[in-house]
């Protein structure tokens, strides 16, 4: 490109700043160079990094990715809602044919009919939910979580459900909508229409957390309950459960009343901060907090102390080198998995309620041992938590000693009760496995076991969660 120095001066005739760096001719004209090229050639490409086209077009190419995942997120919480409620609506794929249309049925625990139609319908939802668990690598937990959002949020807020699937409201705030409109009660239209309209907005222009707090007042504002009336059957629901951590650590949560909760920490924090007073202390307020906690729940006075009570019964496993201080491989705490074997010697030579179970410093196992009753032993239960520390059902994690011993074949059709034919399977998971068609196979040659959905889905078992 050729631009005539007659044509342009070297600097603009224009003291505005904005259009530094342009060229202009004598008259003080803007110069479009593009009338300067030679027949042929091409104009210059654009900065597009330096003039931030670029940024912005990678601005514009987020939003449109983050919307269509949003879509696709709302689409596969509707079509999970769908699967269970067809498999509602129509149990026998899931569960097997319907024995109460037999004119010569007769159920032998005396239940009518439309008991037995119930029972099947439950069962089959339940089979369905873990179908799509083991094909998405969910937790049936998180299966039936977004099957009732979507319900709930078709039927009590159209208006978020809608723009949930048109990818204007992310998932956060879909599901934060679902679980506060459920709250409400069960036959006020009138309250969830006021909810649905006053979120409607903020869901899609606020972020998660504000967007929380807006739809807690909103809630607060449209319920149609006292404070009151709701406070005395949610304290109903007070809990306490442990989660596992990552180094030996684990998480103690406590659901309770508001006011309880708020005391608790206080007194906490004041025993804490006495600590963190006193010369030569160097933990922190934090770690004091947790350090004191952690005395008043296990070595302070509670109503069950004294005669009577009963020890609290944890199982240890530990290499038999390492309790010996001759192996690195770390112990196994019942539970919740590896721990420091320092800990675990101290554990397991000190403290009579602990359960030791010593494994074999070459192959790591213990004996088996074949029973010929149906009641399951100790010692067999003890062996069979060891081998299988958690439920056998794919995606499970509820640990062995809270599980019911599953015969695989069953005890009135021939099985044994022996480690063969046992295993741990929560309560939910030994019904699903008895009653639907989710079936547990095993090779007897290699031992070798597997499942098979009722949508012939094959699932090998989980792998050992340590």
């Amino acid at each position: 490109m050729k631009i005539s120095s007659t044509d342009a001066v070297a600097e603009p005739l224009c003291d505005d700043d904005r259009f530094a760096g342009y060229l202009f001719d004598d008259h003080g004209h803007l110069i479009d160079e593009s009338d300067f090229l030679e027949p042929g050639e091409c104009p210059p490409e654009p900065d597009l990094w330096s003039d931030g086209s670029a940024h912005t077009a990678g601005m514009n190419a987020l939003e449109d990715v983050t919307i269509r995942a949003r879509m696709l997120t709302a689409e596969q919480y509707a079509t999970i809602a769908g699967i269970l409620r067809d498999a509602a609506a129509c149990p026998d794929p899931w569960v097997g044919p319907d024995p109460t249309l037999d004119p010569v049925w007769v159920d032998p625990r005396e239940r009518t009919a439309g008991q037995v139609r119930a029972e099947r319908r439950d069962i089959a939802v339940r089979a369905a939910a873990a179908d799509i668990a083991v094909r998405l690598r969910m937790s049936e937990t998180m299966v039936r979580s977004r099957a009732c959002h979507a319900d709930t949020l078709r039927e009590r807020c159209p208006r978020v459900w809608e723009a949930f699937l048109s990818g204007r409201v992310a998932e956060q705030n879909a599901v934060t909508a679902a679980q506060l409109a459920a709250s409400l009660p069960r036959t006020d239209r009138v309250s969830w229409a006021a909810f649905d309209d006053a979120v409607a907005g903020p869901a899609s222009a606020l972020p998660p957390g504000k967007f929380r707090l807006r739809a807690r007042v909103v809630r607060e504002r449209v319920h149609a309950e006292s404070i009151d009336e709701r406070h005395q059957r949610a304290a109903a629901d007070r809990n306490v459960w442990l989660n596992p951590e990552l180094d030996g650590m684990a998480a103690l949560n406590i659901l309770m009343p508001a006011a309880d909760a708020h005391a608790a920490y206080r007194r906490v924090d004041a025993h804490a901060r006495h600590l963190h007073d006193q010369d030569g202390e160097t933990r922190t307020l934090a770690q004091l907090r947790a350090d004191v906690l952690a005395e008043l729940l296990i070595h302070g006075e509670t109503a069950l102390s004294g005669a009577g009570a009963a020890a609290a019964s944890v199982a240890i496993t530990i290499p038999a080198l390492g309790l010996l201080g001759k192996d690195t491989e770390p112990a196994t705490l019942d539970g919740y998995g590896p721990i420091d074997l320092r800990t675990a010697r101290r554990l397991a030579g000190g403290a009579k309620s602990w359960v030791r179970i010593l494994t074999h410093p070459v192959t790591g196992t213990v004996l088996d041992v074949d029973r010929k009753t149906y009641r399951v032993p100790k010692d067999l239960r003890r062996w069979l938590g060891v081998r299988d520390p958690v439920c056998i059902f794919p995606g499970c994690t509820r640990i062995a000693r809270d599980c019911q011993i599953d015969h695989r074949v069953e005890w009135q059709y021939g099985g044994t009760t022996s480690a063969d034919n046992a295993a741990p399977e929560c309560e939910p998971h030994h019904v699903i496995k008895t009653k639907s068609n989710w079936v547990l196979y095993r090779d007897e040659a290699t031992g070798a076991t597997w499942w098979v959905t009722p949508t012939a889905l094959k699932v090998d078992p989980d792998p050992p969660p340590w």
